[in-house]
């Protein structure tokens, strides 16, 4: 069987989420997987970006980064998305990318997609299981296959419990609080063996 094809999309201002991203991208080539990193299209203005040193120097080391398209999805077995919490929801960036995928779920070509989610936060409660169940939302009309990590492996405990979907605490210096790079790698291997089986039973 051909490789299980994986699409990791992030939307992130200053890394944390550029980070999750990268890790799912080391776990799938761990596990032979293809993969491709993808940012969404930026929607700030650009004096908004320019006044934050942070945000600027995030856009600079990530300017190489491909942005998301509806090709990419159609492409992909598996599609993991990571966003950052906006006041308990998705940030705008990702909310566009999923809304502009009308053509492609209108053509079916959404369904039985596996996916996944991921998201931070400046604080444990600020809303990060709430993001990933909104992200989930919309996979359930494209009609994917959702796969939450559960509490299928220990690395859910000590990246702070979440079984929906990977999620971190962002401090005031920008930095994690939990150690979640084994929660990232593990969902991401779990998701791709699902995608697995699927592309197995379709052939």
């Amino acid at each position: 069987m051909e490789k299980v094809k994986l699409a990791v999309i992030y939307y992130s201002m200053t890394g944390s989420n550029y980070k999750l991203a990268k890790w799912a991208e080391e776990a799938a080539k761990e596990a032979g997987a293809e993969v491709r990193v993808l940012k969404v299209q930026e929607l700030a203005l650009e004096s908004a970006i320019e006044r934050n040193p942070i945000w600027k120097a995030h856009v600079e080391e990530t300017k190489d980064v491909p942005v998301a398209s509806s090709e990419d999805l159609e492409w992909a077995d598996a599609v993991i998305i990571s966003s950052p919490t906006r006041f308990g929801n998705v940030a705008s960036q990702i909310k566009q990318f999923m809304d502009l995928q009308g053509g492609l779920w209108a053509q079916g070509k959404l369904t039985n997609k596996v996916v996944s989610a991921m998201s931070s936060a400046q604080n444990s409660h600020g809303g990060q299981e709430a993001t990933v169940h909104a992200i989930y939302t919309s996979m359930m009309h494209w009609g994917a296959i959702i796969v939450p990590p559960g509490f299928t492996d220990s690395s859910a405990f000590k990246s702070g419990g979440n079984p929906y979907g990977t999620s971190v605490t962002i401090d005031g210096e920008g930095n994690m609080v939990e150690d979640v790079k084994d929660a990232v790698k593990h969902q991401t291997k779990r998701t791709l063996e699902v995608a697995s089986w699927v592309k197995k039973g379709q052939q």
